[in-house]
């Protein structure tokens, strides 16, 4: 796998959340209270950058898109 474990935000523009094995797209977080809850996956310590940070290499390493930010889960 190409991730490494994650507290912030940083330049990201993919953030995974390794419990649920989810990736999300920063850039189009939905902030609701049912949204995709990046502050809550980073303060549990289960967020993961990708390496190169790209939706393809998320995938590559298992992770499947947020049907929030992202969409065309496979869940």
């Amino acid at each position: 796998m190409s991730t490494s474990r994650v507290y912030s935000r940083g330049s990201h523009s993919y953030l995974g959340n390794d419990s649920s094995k989810e990736v999300h797209r920063l850039s189009s977080e939905d902030t609701s209270a049912s949204g995709c809850q990046i502050n809550e996956l980073l303060g549990a310590a289960h967020g993961v950058a990708f390496s190169p940070d790209t939706l393809a290499q998320a995938h590559t390493d298992g992770y499947d898109n947020c049907a929030k930010c992202i969409g065309g889960s496979s869940r």
